[in-house]
């Protein structure tokens, strides 16, 4: 079952490390460690703590796999750092809520600001031009890379690259059931939009 409700995200100007070898490993890693955590999904609007707030692990939403695997995997932050950034451009930022000011309960929960961050970050490999099957990301695709999509052609998902092989690439997401590891080619009949490595190389 496909539940979306929101995702989002946007960065100008954060000094973040630069990316190695081990990064996308710990993310990738991070994000496996949820499954069989995080069991549900719940798109609602819920008050965390800033920073370093988090809904119950046992739910969230697909956001929520990838700001918990950069906390777990790398001591990062997305929360703090995609609020910092709404503060210095907001405007940079969709309207697609009709917030006035940034958020940071919900703000870093939203795939599309979270593009927006990986782009103004220097960190986007790749954007879709016009429909792009899900499974269609050009090579080379690395585990810890970030892809994002459109399900149905319409709502927002993200996950995180796992694996990647001739026979196989693996990401875990959550696209209702909680966190779980699905083959790239489960994504073919949605649109691929974004391709992000993070930190920046």
């Amino acid at each position: 079952m496909l539940r979306r409700a929101f995702l989002s995200g946007a960065v100008a100007t954060i000094t973040i490390a630069g990316r190695t070898p081990d990064n996308g490993a710990h993310l990738a890693q991070s994000a496996r460690n949820q499954i069989g955590v995080t069991t549900g999904y719940d798109p609602h609007y819920i008050r965390i703590p800033y920073p370093g707030g988090d809904v119950p692990r046992s739910t969230g939403v697909c956001a929520d796999v990838v700001v918990r695997a950069g906390r777990d995997g790398l001591g990062l932050d997305l929360q703090k750092l995609v609020h910092e950034d709404m503060l210095r451009d907001f405007a940079a930022y969709p309207r697609t809520w009709g917030m006035a000011h940034p958020d940071s309960n919900i703000d870093h929960r939203r795939v599309l600001n979270l593009e927006a961050f990986w782009r103004r970050s220097g960190c986007e490999l790749w954007r879709a031009s016009g429909a792009v099957a899900g499974n269609a990301f050009p090579s080379p695709l690395e585990v810890g890379d970030i892809l994002t999509w459109r399900l149905d052609a319409r709502l927002p998902h993200i996950g995180i690259v796992v694996a990647d092989s001739l026979l196989s690439t693996r990401v875990v997401h959550n696209w209702g059931n909680g966190a779980e590891e699905s083959s790239l080619y489960t994504f073919s009949p949605h649109r691929a939009i974004g391709h992000y490595r993070w930190p920046k190389v």
